[in-house]
């Protein structure tokens, strides 16, 4: 049975000003529980505000949680935050810590949302409020299970994650992404790599598998959060490269089989996924989550 964290708190009403798809999360949630997988739902609590202090600037904490974010900060995150997207951001890096936590008794588990790699101590951007990852990964490290790998899958870089993660010797970060996409500002994760626009499957998975392993082999991490973004696939609105949909699932055996084989837990979260059919962009995410249910399934 698949461990599956969600909270009807994830999908907030979107602002007319935005495009951001909020109802992705709601679909991803109605798709799973229609695909006759076994599922145990689990809820979130939000996050207390001292782990969300312990990566993020106090002051850029206060505004986000009274829902006073300041317009040049809204412009940069991609919308409004309102009391309802205010609430969803801290209940993420609760859901992102909880399905890290049941990965580390089940072997995997997934949050439903999550995977806000862009937010940075100040402020949010592209679409980030809080960074779950960096969050997640901080607390679990400061309870003394560490180290914590974040691979980072999404077309755009982990910028903000190894941002906010880079004095912790306890976390590394690895992010494969296009190379000339957002954001134009790189940081330096770990390991990075940058691919080519329109690099498809057969260049993606080469990449991934030579570099990802030693990686791995070199850090030993005791649990990896992924960031299972689906906009490398070939049609996403804000990709700039030209996966398949079956090289979407074969990336997702090859990441969960090397975790499988070295007995780390893995816990996933949404991450990127863009279109103007908020239903097939949501089919993209079940689809790549059931892959890795598959893939963790095999013994």
């Amino acid at each position: 049975m698949i461990a599956v964290v969600h909270h009807p708190d994830y999908v907030a009403p979107a602002s007319p000003r935005s495009a951001y798809q909020w109802n992705k999360n709601g679909l991803v949630r109605d798709l799973l529980a229609a695909s006759g997988t076994a599922i145990d739902w689990h809820q979130p609590v939000p996050m207390p505000q001292r782990w969300l202090e312990a990566v993020h600037d106090p002051g850029y904490v206060a505004e986000v949680v009274a829902a006073r974010v300041p317009a040049p900060k809204e412009r940069r995150i991609g919308f409004p935050v309102t009391p309802q997207v205010a609430r969803r951001a801290v209940m993420v890096p609760g859901g992102t810590y909880l399905a890290a936590r049941l990965a580390i008794d089940r072997g995997f588990a997934a949050n439903s949302a999550g995977g806000s790699h862009h937010a940075l101590a100040e402020t949010g951007a592209g679409y980030c409020v809080f960074n779950d990852l960096a969050i997640a990964a901080v607390r679990l490290v400061q309870e003394g299970f560490g180290p914590v790998l974040i691979v980072d899958c999404d077309v755009h870089q982990g910028d903000g994650t190894a941002a906010l993660t880079a004095g912790w010797p306890d976390i590394a970060t690895y992010s494969i992404h296009a190379e000339k996409n957002f954001p134009a500002r790189k940081a330096r994760s770990t390991v990075d790599v940058a691919l080519p626009d329109g690099a498809a499957d057969e260049p993606y998975l080469e990449a991934l598998a030579t570099t990802l392993v030693p990686l791995m082999e070199r850090f030993r991490p005791r649990i990896i959060l992924y960031q299972a973004g689906v906009d490398p696939y070939g049609g996403d609105r804000l990709g700039r490269l030209n996966l398949s949909a079956d090289g979407l699932i074969a990336r997702e055996q090859m990441v969960a089989g090397m975790a499988r084989a070295r007995g780390v837990p893995l816990a996933s979260t949404l991450g990127g996924g863009y279109g103007a059919d908020a239903l097939e962009v949501a089919q993209r995410h079940v689809a790549s989550l059931l892959a890795l249910v598959g893939a963790f399934a095999k013994q």
